[in-house]
């Protein structure tokens, strides 16, 4: 692996220990062995931990670093790591950017571990298609444990054996953007050979439609334009996925709405996002109210013209204005929405724009498709294709104003320093302190400026 470091370990056998109840381990040492994973039982164990820890990094991680160095929300708590995002402040011992990068290497040592074994394990109980599923799903989460990295740090470590012990811990250096780029669409190629077709309804679980969403926005942040389109319209075209008429009713109860293309669901016993960082500290139900749209956010939703019917995201008790995504409390049932069909639409629309074959037409109707669902009016067909550029960008910033995807977009668009002022040097995290002092391979390896 990347030389993990003690914490990492350490944080790998206690989400390991979290999942004693679907997986029933051999004895063993702290770390995870090859006998932990030998019959169906704990094959399809081990892939449920992934899923589990994937939406544990989602709900602690995910929408505080995409979202609180952006201009959509301010912080209003306490916690010192979320002040410092907030600030742009970002530092090596922040404990949510120490948390990120290491949960992300925890959950990618987990799913090497079934890469590694389940092709091991002979079961009359498990048939090769179940096997292949979960070998599956195991590559896509290492593909998108990647993706998180390299949007967030840049190049990194890849990783691509599981741990068996610490003397087994060899000096990995960090590789380039496009060498861990090149592992992510190495991953989901082997996903997408791996995993079945869609089936009529299922929106939780990878199936090759996710491995095509999530390979076109990886082409999209790559560059690679000219490759998005055919992994896009694979999952447009596809009648199980479609727009909701209104913009509110992908995030209402019991969810799971045709809008998701993979959504991370929660149920009482295992609860999602929670609703009370968003809620206003007066009224009911009441929340801490540490996460408050902008200014900004609320003028552009409240603008009929703007933000349509979008105005929906927020709510408002007295002169507060909040947060409506995540609203469900005691138990939070809220959904983690990891792609949206509306996130291809536009993710086609910017790569026609900019690919070498320029679909300025195609672009347009994508756009005006969104705005259509969100009751606004079309963009004219006067515009050049700077201007529906500009447009697409504008659009991301509203129709996912509350995923995390707002600090990312900016930064990949080159956009970050003239919205926010924030330089070049900073548009990526710092690697941790601990991680770069705990391995010699990271030696003079750290992000420029910190």
């Amino acid at each position: 692996m990347k030389k993990i470091s003690l914490y990492t370990l350490l944080f790998l056998s206690i989400c390991l220990a979290s999942c004693e109840k679907f997986l029933d381990l051999k004895p063993t040492n702290a770390l995870l062995s090859e006998n932990a994973i030998y019959d169906a039982k704990t094959s399809r164990a081990v892939v449920n931990a992934a899923y589990s820890n994937l939406k544990n990094y989602y709900i602690q991680y995910d929408l505080v670093l995409g979202l609180l160095p952006g201009d959509n929300i301010f912080f209003g708590g306490s916690q010192s790591q979320n002040i410092e995002l907030d600030n742009h402040a970002f530092t090596v011992t922040n404990s949510a950017i120490v948390g990120a990068y290491q949960a992300n290497y925890s959950l990618i040592n987990l799913v090497n571990w079934a890469i590694s074994e389940i092709p091991k394990v002979e079961d009359f109980q498990l048939s090769v298609a179940e096997k292949n599923k979960l070998l599956g799903e195991a590559h896509f989460i290492r593909a998108l444990a990647y993706f998180h990295l390299v949007r967030s740090w840049g190049g990194v470590q890849l990783q691509l054996q599981p741990t068996r012990d610490l003397n087994s811990l060899g000096d990995i250096p960090r590789s380039t953007a496009l060498e861990t780029y090149n592992q992510i669409f190495k991953d989901l190629k082997l996903a997408e050979d791996y995993l079945p077709n869609d089936d009529a309804s299922t929106r939780n679980r990878i199936q090759k439609s996710v491995v095509y969403g999530i390979r076109a926005k990886v082409n999209l942040y790559a560059g690679n334009y000219d490759q998005v389109e055919e992994d896009a319209n694979k999952v447009i075209e596809n009648p199980k996925y479609k727009l909701v008429t209104s913009y509110s009713d992908f995030f209402q109860v019991p969810f799971l709405s045709s809008e998701s293309v993979f959504e991370l669901s929660a149920t009482a016993n295992n609860t999602g996002v929670s609703a009370s960082p968003w809620l206003p500290s007066t009224g009911t139900p009441r929340g801490s109210y540490e996460f408050r749209p902008t200014q900004a956010l609320i003028d552009l939703v409240n603008n009929p013209e703007v933000g349509g019917e979008r105005s929906t995201l927020l709510g408002k008790r007295g002169d507060d204005y909040y947060g409506k995504l995540y609203h469900t409390l005691n138990p939070s049932l809220n959904s983690i929405y990891v792609l949206r069909i509306a996130d291809l639409y536009l993710i086609r629309a910017e790569a026609r724009i900019l690919a070498q074959d320029q679909n300025i037409s195609g672009a347009l109707t994508d756009v005006n498709l969104i705005r259509q669902r969100a009751q606004i009016s079309p963009l004219p067909e006067s515009l050049t294709a700077d201007e529906i550029l500009d447009a697409i960008h504008n659009e991301r910033r509203l129709e996912f104003a509350l995923e995390g995807d707002r600090w990312y977009d900016l930064v990949r668009t080159q956009k970050a320093e003239e919205v926010l002022g924030v330089q070049p040097n900073f548009w990526l995290f710092p690697i941790p302190q601990v991680d770069i002092l705990g391995d010699p391979s990271l030696k003079n390896s750290q992000n420029p400026g910190y």
